[in-house]
């Protein structure tokens, strides 16, 4: 009896020792192998910052040396306690059509963002429209991409659905049309009204002399002249001049006693 117990006590000690220095040995690998990754990731970063790499490129590559290097060090772990790496890689081997399926959508998304990256159809800071959101370029992950909505919400999209999809990208020309149409009672008359819509456009700081303004006779709808008006303005500034404009122009033809049918509904007509 007592020589069984000295033996399990043996077995016990050897056992725990081993696996102990093991386990020792996997979390001094880990914290290394942590601290390795944040260097060399923050020095890649300032190599970047340095050569002036673009914006989305460089955190799209910092997020996937990230990953790579954590999928390395986490199997460098593995190996330390003992399993084999090779068998295991041989089970994945082995499951691989299983595993492709299940993680079809998730490789399509890395797909994706890779093909993203390499044509550029926008970067981050653009305002762009697609997948029936519009937001403005927060982050390009390697599975998703992130804007902020104009009413400042998070957006999360799929790199995958996000590259085989329409884009608006409304940033990359720099300059924006702003399309509305004004009605005015059938009585106006037609040259006065659009030099009072024209002097509201050309006095705007923000409406473009290039591309320059326009007004136009849009239609003769059933109770009023329509006008299109169209003025062109930064990117940037599309909301203000939308605003401003709207406004003035209520305000200008009022004064210049231009009548507005009532009720009358501003038309906003989408970009071709």
């Amino acid at each position: 009896m007592e020589k069984d117990l000295e033996k399990w006590t043996e077995k016990g000690i050897e056992f725990a020792t081993d696996y102990g220095l093991r386990i020792l040995g996997a979390i001094a690998i880990w914290i290394i192998g942590a601290w390795i990754i944040k260097k060399l990731t923050s020095t890649t970063k300032k190599i970047m910052d340095k050569r002036d790499y673009d914006e989305s490129l460089k955190k799209f590559l910092l997020n996937l040396i990230g990953w790579t290097l954590k999928i390395l060090l986490i199997l460098a772990i593995l190996s330390k306690l003992g399993v084999e790496t090779t068998s295991f890689a041989a089970v994945i081997a082995a499951a691989g059509l299983a595993v492709g399926m299940a993680l079809q959508g998730s490789l399509g998304n890395f797909a994706g963002g890779v093909l993203i990256m390499i044509f550029k159809p926008f970067k981050i800071g653009d305002l762009i429209e697609a997948q029936g959101e519009m937001g403005v370029v927060k982050e390009i992950e390697i599975f998703t991409t992130k804007i902020t909505g104009l009413s400042n919400k998070e957006i999360i999209i799929p790199n995958g659905a996000l590259s085989n999809g329409n884009i608006t990208n409304y940033s990359v020309l720099g300059t924006r049309r702003v399309d509305l149409v004004f009605g005015v009672s059938y009585d106006a008359d037609i040259k006065q009204t659009k030099e009072v819509l024209m002097n509201v456009l050309t006095s705007h700081p923000m409406v473009l002399k290039e591309p320059a303004p326009t007004v136009n006779v849009l239609e003769l709808a059933d109770s009023s002249v329509n006008f299109a008006t169209r003025p062109w303005c930064n990117t940037a500034d599309y909301w203000t001049v939308y605003f401003d404009v709207m406004e003035q122009a209520k305000i200008a033809l009022d004064q210049a006693g231009i009548e507005i049918p009532y009720p009358h509904q501003v038309e906003i007509h989408k970009e071709s």
